[in-house]
């Protein structure tokens, strides 16, 4: 309850919220997982201007470019130079001493790579001054090899570059441009290869999928099979009771706790009667429109936490790998996520010529970005046979009732993770392996060799790869940071609360640059941890103190940029003068912490518990109680067995004086 108050809170700074959705009339709004990440084709958008085509440029500035690259001409000098002592040394003539001005030009022509090439046929006097000396005829002989190897020096330069490198007119400025595309290209690829999908099963117990880039953890999600999550389940349920102070039903959906459905996620079609909202309201009193012992169809919007029972709405979405089907809204979007516009005029041009249905929306998902409308048209397909088939259970069923659950964490890791720059899959499990397998051929028909299985038996995929050291960081209270500074992460009942220690760094150098470097590790570190331990909710990070404004506007930005890769939608507010900042993340499900974690039976989940100096004065105190009520001879205590040793130990004295004073026997029972 106290999330969805937050999400609405929230709401009116978010465009496409579902508040502002339903707030048109006859426009159906989105669901509360989809709605932040559509925008409604009828917006129309930005218009898609044309690239301006480039500046032509003037021959005259390509002829003044060398057309010899410069790793060539150290070896094509080099080569002349032998030639023209091996021909003096051939001869067996000692060549005759040349001139100073002679030498000069020797010197300079090797330099320049062979400059006798372009001259090979001019008089001897045009060279030299009507002279020619012995030595300068034989380095003129020699020109021809000097060229050649100069070519082979060349040619092999352009083979380094690449196949994309201009020709030789454009000179030194192509050979540039060559070596920026293949460089560009080799990162690409190589970043393409760096992020990995990564599949742990244990058969028939638990899944774990993790998303890993260049070795540094993105992402983590867990399934624990015998507390299977609800999220994305449709159910037919019955309306329990009405809270009208809530403005909120309590449905019984068949699982655990009722559900949690509030007014504004009553579809119109389960009104009982026609009702007009009063002025200045959006929706109409749900005691009035609502009765209890009403049957509706509801999906889970999120997994019930603690004391809390799941979030439900009626206004249900099918997801897909392309598209989204939200039956009840008959509206067309593009997700806002497509930040190419002409993309996603592309994509809206398409749309417009598929006809979903009667009472049917489609909203368009982020994967969606190149495909084609063929392929659209399938999936389209696809949802709507799933759909039919959920209205006729729906319709053969008797509530409470699951009608459509979501598929398992691998299949929809595969269906919703799997994207363009995840250049490998790895599975621990050969049979897991061949079902990815199947669903990335369907997908990916041109990767047939993304999933790998690792079979190992000696080390498990997280130790082969260098991760479980980062999926401890998860459930740990702490994190260490790259330079040494700390955080620390609490969960109270109203936010989660993150201190930025400085650590073994603090006290070094000027205190200034070290606050401003381990709050930007620390904005990074705690963008990614926010996905990993799915936190939702209010979240204050306290930073370390910084004086310079540009260095807080600097940290702001880097943890701007950092969430920008978060599923999640979310609101990062400004620094204070204190050093403390918020942010609003929305809760995607069930994190591995809620489902692993539970509270300590002997701190009650505070993390801290009495001493056992005082729990020792409390066991005194019921011994002495009991010494005085019983008339036994003998009175034995029983307790655990680190405050049994301890009172052994520390308060024999007192155990010994009290059996004196009452004149009986004490025994310390430990239990085992």
């Amino acid at each position: 309850m106290q999330d969805a108050a937050l999400e609405k809170s929230a709401a009116p700074k978010r465009a496409g919220s579902r508040g502002r959705a339903r707030s048109a009339a006859g426009a159906a709004p989105v669901s509360a997982d989809i709605a932040a990440d559509v925008v409604p084709a009828v917006d129309g958008g930005a218009a898609d201007g044309a690239e301006p085509a480039p500046a032509p440029q003037s021959r005259g500035s390509r002829r003044g470019k060398a057309a010899v690259p410069e790793a060539a001409v150290p070896e094509a000098a080099a080569g002349a130079l032998v030639t023209d002592e091996a021909a003096d040394a051939d001869s067996g003539t000692a060549p005759e001493p040349e001139t100073g001005e002679t030498a000069r030009r020797k010197s300079r022509r090797g330099r320049r790579g062979g400059r006798g090439r372009g001259h090979k046929n001019r008089a001897p006097e045009d060279m030299n001054g009507g002279e020619q000396p012995q030595g300068a005829a034989e380095g003129e002989a020699s020109a021809p090899d000097a060229s050649a190897g100069e070519e082979h020096a060349r040619a092999a330069s352009e083979e380094a570059v690449g196949a994309q490198e201009p020709a030789a007119g454009d000179g030194a400025r192509g050979s540039g441009a060559g070596k920026k595309a293949s460089a560009k290209k080799s990162r690409e690829k190589s970043g393409a290869e760096s992020k990995r999908m990564f599949i742990s099963v244990l058969p028939g117990e638990q899944v774990e999928v993790a998303l890993a880039e260049n070795g540094i953890l993105l992402e983590y999600y867990l399934d624990m099979l015998h507390q299977r999550k609800l999220k994305g389940n449709i159910y037919k349920g019955v309306i329990h009771n009405i809270d009208a102070n809530l403005q909120a039903a309590f449905v019984n959906y068949g699982t655990g706790k009722n559900g949690f459905l509030q007014i504004d996620e009553v579809h119109p079609e389960y009104w009982q009667a026609p009702h007009e909202p009063a002025k200045g309201k959006k929706f109409p009193p749900i005691q009035k429109v609502l009765k209890a012992g009403q049957e509706v169809l509801v999906q889970v919007v999120k997994e019930p936490t603690g004391n809390k029972g799941a979030f439900l709405t009626t206004w249900l979405s099918l997801a897909g790998r392309f598209l989204v089907l939200t039956p009840g809204q008959e509206q067309i979007g593009v997700s806002r996520k497509v930040n190419d516009e002409e993309e996603r005029a592309r994509l809206r041009e398409m749309m417009n010529g598929i006809d979903p249905g009667s009472g049917l929306g489609v909203i368009v998902r982020t994967v969606s970005a190149g495909t084609t409308k063929s392929t659209l048209k399938n999936d389209l397909q696809y949802l709507k046979r799933l759909w039919r088939d959920i209205r006729k259970k729906a319709t053969e069923v008797a509530a409470p009732a699951l009608v459509h659950q979501e598929p398992g964490l691998s299949e929809r890791a595969v269906r919703d993770y799997l994207t363009d720059d995840v250049g490998e899959i790895w599975v621990d499990n050969e049979a897991e392996a061949e079902n990815v397998r199947g669903m990335v051929s369907l997908l990916f028909p041109r990767k047939k060799d993304l999933v790998r299985l690792h079979g190992d038996p000696r080390q498990s995929m997280w130790d082969r790869f260098s991760l479980r050291r980062q999926l401890e960081q998860v459930y740990s209270r702490e994190v260490i940071l790259p330079s040494g500074g700390r955080l620390v992460f609490d969960q109270t009942e109203a936010l989660m609360a993150v201190d930025i220690n400085s650590g073994k760094i603090s006290g070094k150098g000027n205190f200034e640059a070290m606050a401003f470097k381990t709050n930007m590790e620390a904005a990074e570190a705690i963008a990614r941890h926010l996905r990993l331990r799915d936190i939702g909710g209010q979240v204050v990070i306290d930073f370390i103190e910084m004086r310079d404004k540009k260095h807080v506007l600097e940290v702001e930005k880097t943890l701007r940029q950092a969430m920008k890769n978060d599923r999640a939608r979310h609101d990062v507010a400004r620094m204070s003068s204190f050093g403390l900042l918020e942010l609003v993340r929305q809760r995607m499900g069930s994190s591995a912490l809620s489902i692993t974690l539970e509270p300590c039976p002997a701190c009650g989940g505070t993390g801290f518990r009495r001493n056992l100096e005082w729990q020792a004065l409390q066991a005194l105190r019921d011994l002495r109680a009991r010494l005085q009520s019983s008339s036994a001879p003998t009175c034995v205590f029983e307790t655990a067995r680190e405050l049994g040793l301890y009172l052994l130990n520390h308060k024999r004295d007192t155990l010994r004086d009290m059996e004196q004073l009452f004149g009986k026997c004490l025994e310390i029972s430990i239990q085992p």
